[in-house]
């Protein structure tokens, strides 16, 4: 059985608490009256995943079973999530891989010869030939690494079609390859609840054409929770799209949720609630601390994304779209979500060295700005942990540094758009399709490991409900010029930043520390 979240009221006796902060830490004494919600521990995973995914192979949930799908002649794709999930990446071996592996499998035995598997990118940038063997091992990649095995192009003027239109208009466009298969496979690892259901298809096998409906300011701002998809106006754009492309094609998802053992035994302070941690957890965080702050960052990023995640499946469920990812999301919720009594004035929450867009690269400006408002912000059911007009304090350095391979051109919307205006709407206005549309980033995405040209824009937008939420937003520790830049306030410590939130909220605000990692939910009454 799971250790459920746990809730605590400091004293003026407790201890400092530990605050993630990119490639480092801050070690703070909270002020009596603080709320800190710690994440449940993890849920008991399954004993033994392989018999779990074969039996959801051989029972889906209101389609036939896989090997009833499959015949001599057909064309099969599978597509699978790529490197932005789970966070860290996970221990060998992959849930992908042994999911994979057995539909492969079940594919040769029925005669299956046109097998292609696709990284399902979306916007992302391409994995690299390690990523891949990391996340599908060496017997697959050697089976069809790099003719069958490759990654999705949303800029190949022949790989994607229009299948349709929604009743808003929407431009429904997917991979040709998809699309033309008498059965497309779709892996899932279902590790925050915004992710899979028709999600998958609608961003990982969808170029700018399609995803530009979904991802705006206005669909944002009206996304009241991207972790509680019935009221997301993004998953309402995702599942007008899916009823289009399931009415015509035949998709069989396979949905995974896992535990959040997120973290190897030596970094096992990054998870920990700091009145559990032994002799041994103190150490080790001590160390860190200290050796984090002496080095210098590249270094300290290095260490940290070395870190693999010890990971355990805890479901898996195959079939038609609809009741799978339902099944997904009470698997997800039943690890994650922690009841709280009311909203806080004043939000606390440490911000972790890694987000799903700078996996073995470089947190830039933009990507901090997005893992605090679009991320972290959005980490609930129902309604927000912190109050309307109320303040959110993040903790991260936020220098100005970016990875010019991973991030291009969130180099030039940096130095391009950000001394101008920090709008969000201003920006997309004067600059996405300019950025869309740049042959050279096109260029860049299709043969290096760049991310699209548009997918700063999508970021950026993420943000959007959490502006209009908010009355203040500050980071501790940030760059004076980058924090000043993205339209953040700035504080050195905790405790000034809960001094400056006072001109806010008020003289004796409620304070709430949301003690993250690893991820988790709340759910407000």
């Amino acid at each position: 059985m799971r250790r459920p979240g746990i809730i605590k009221i400091l004293e003026n006796d407790s201890p400092p608490m530990m605050f993630n902060a990119g490639d480092g830490f801050h070690y703070e004494k909270l002020p009596a009256g603080t709320r800190v919600i710690y994440p449940p521990g993890p849920v008991d995973p399954i004993a033994d995943p392989g018999v779990a995914i074969e039996r959801a192979l051989l029972e889906p949930m209101e389609m036939e079973p896989l090997h009833e799908l499959l015949f001599p002649g057909m064309k099969l794709t599978i597509a699978f999530d790529d490197v932005s999930l789970p966070l860290p990446p996970m221990q060998r071996p992959d849930i992908r891989q042994m999911v994979i592996e057995k539909v492969v499998e079940k594919a040769y035995a029925r005669g299956v010869e046109d097998i292609h598997i696709i990284a399902a990118l979306g916007l992302h940038r391409r994995m690299t030939e390690a990523e891949l063997r990391h996340a599908l091992g060496k017997n697959l990649m050697s089976r069809f690494y790099p003719d069958y095995l490759y990654n999705y192009d949303a800029e190949d003027p022949d790989g994607n079609v229009k299948i349709g239109e929604t009743e808003k208009g929407e431009d429904v466009v997917v991979s040709r390859r998809a699309a033309e298969s008498d059965l497309l496979v779709y892996v899932n690892i279902n590790a925050v609840a915004m992710n899979g259901g028709h999600k998958s298809v609608h961003t990982g096998l969808s170029p700018w054409s399609s995803i530009r409906h979904n991802h705006t300011p206005d669909t944002l701002s009206n996304t009241k929770s991207l972790m509680d998809p019935p009221n997301s106006a993004m998953h309402g754009s995702f599942n007008r799209m899916g009823r289009i492309f399931d009415e015509q094609f035949k998709v069989f998802h396979i949905e995974t949720t896992l535990n959040n053992s997120a973290f190897p035994a030596a970094a096992d302070f990054l998870s920990k609630p700091e009145h559990e941690w032994s002799v041994v957890t103190k150490a080790n965080f001590l160390a860190n601390h200290k050796a984090t702050q002496a080095m210098p960052r590249s270094a300290a990023r290095k260490i940290f994304h070395s870190l693999k995640a010890p990971h355990r499946m805890t479901s898996v469920q195959a079939g038609a779209t609809d009741p799978v990812h339902a099944e997904t999301l009470r698997h997800n919720y039943e690890q994650q979500v922690v009841p709280v009594t009311g909203q806080a004035d004043v939000l606390l929450m440490g911000m972790p060295y890694i987000g799903p867009y700078n996996v073995n690269s470089i947190m830039n400006p933009l990507l901090v700005y997005n893992l605090l408002l679009g991320y972290l912000f959005n980490l609930y059911k129902g309604k927000p942990l912190v109050r309307e007009g109320g303040v959110l304090i993040g903790t991260h350095p936020m220098p100005a540094d970016f990875n010019e391979v991973h991030h291009p051109s969130y180099v030039d919307l940096w130095n391009e758009a950000y001394p101008h205006t920090n709008d969000i709407r201003e920006i997309a206005h004067k600059y996405e399709k300019r950025y869309a549309e740049d042959p050279w980033y096109k260029t860049l995405y299709r043969n290096s490991h760049a991310y699209h040209g548009v997918h700063p824009f999508t970021v950026l937008y993420w943000a959007a409900h959490a502006l209009d939420h908010l009355g203040s937003v500050i980071l501790v520790g940030g760059d004076p010029m980058t924090t000043a830049r993205m339209g953040l306030r700035r504080a050195d410590t905790v405790a000034e930043a809960l001094e400056m939130s006072k001109d806010v909220v008020g003289p004796s605000p409620s304070t709430t520390y949301m003690h993250v990692p690893p991820l988790f939910m709340v759910e407000v009454s």
